[in-house]
């Protein structure tokens, strides 16, 4: 039987290493959070992170647009979030946004999401001093808190996008994993997945992964959040029937979604600390 990675219980104890950290600081962070249209599930997840970052002490603000134009919206983090330490955009925008324009608008030491272009290229240029978008850090921080090596393993990630999939293969590939990178068109996924002793799934598929497609004792990181069949909450794996073959696997909800809350506090506070350091 697995053990069940509890992102909530691990979120919730860093959250208190966090509140040490603000209490240090001369000001309290600031964070704009920008949500675009009308989606409800988007408006919730938006507020629920003003609320939750308000108890840790980050100064949040929720900066909502039933419909705005691209322009508008680069002027608008241009120039009146300029003095703001941390921004982040709800993703996806609308369709017909221009993402990577918009993206642009927030300068590189405000990105916390770590999906500026000049994060992007740096990370790949080995440069430290970065910002990593949340989700991967995320991942990484709950295996180091349930002190589960990941040298010398064989890491197979379930996703290549931008914000996920690539930047966790390349965190994963410097604490010297052997790193295998797949995709929705991998075929079949089950030639890679049975190889891995870590799996990661970030493909948006639900129950995708069965018991069949995993070795015994394989560690699992679900980062999928879908809706079965029922309308339930569940990630991109089988989670009743994989658990009886993992070591340890993540729930889903309860997992990953927990930890990539903290570490967006995390890169917040961070923020704050280096502009703080030269104001």
């Amino acid at each position: 039987m697995a053990t069940i990675l509890d992102g909530k219980a691990t979120a919730d104890a860093l959250k208190e290493d966090l509140k040490l950290r603000i209490k240090k600081l001369k000001r309290p962070p600031t964070l704009s959070i920008i949500y675009v249209g009308t989606d409800s599930a988007s408006a919730v997840y938006a507020r629920n992170q003003v609320k939750t970052s308000k108890e840790v002490g980050i100064s949040a603000k929720l900066q909502h647009f039933d419909k705005i134009s691209d322009l508008q919206l680069f002027r608008f983090i241009s120039n009146d979030l300029k003095s703001e330490d941390a921004i982040i955009i709800q993703l996806p925008l609308p369709i017909n946004m221009n993402v990577e324009r918009i993206l642009t608008a927030i300068r590189p030491d405000q990105d916390v999401d770590g999906l500026h272009y000049n994060n992007i290229g740096r990370r790949l240029l080995g440069y430290e001093d970065v910002f990593w978008p949340s989700t991967p850090l995320g991942c990484i921080e709950i295996l180091d808190h349930y002190n589960i090596e990941i040298e010398g393993k064989h890491a197979v990630v379930v996703g290549r996008s931008n914000s996920v999939g690539r930047p966790l293969a390349t965190l994963l590939e410097k604490r010297n994993a052997t790193v295998t990178q797949c995709h929705s068109r991998s075929n079949p996924l089950s030639r890679y997945t049975l190889l891995a002793d870590i799996l990661v799934t970030a493909i948006g598929r639900a129950k995708m992964v069965t018991s069949d497609m995993v070795k015994d004792g394989v560690i699992v990181i679900d980062i999928g959040m879908n809706r079965d069949e029922n309308g339930k909450l569940c990630g991109d794996v089988d989670f009743e029937n994989v658990k009886e073959k993992c070591s340890y696997i993540t729930p889903v909800p309860g997992g990953i979604g927990p930890m990539t809350v903290v570490e967006l506090f995390n890169n917040t506070i961070l923020a704050s600390e280096r502009k703080q350091a030269n104001d």
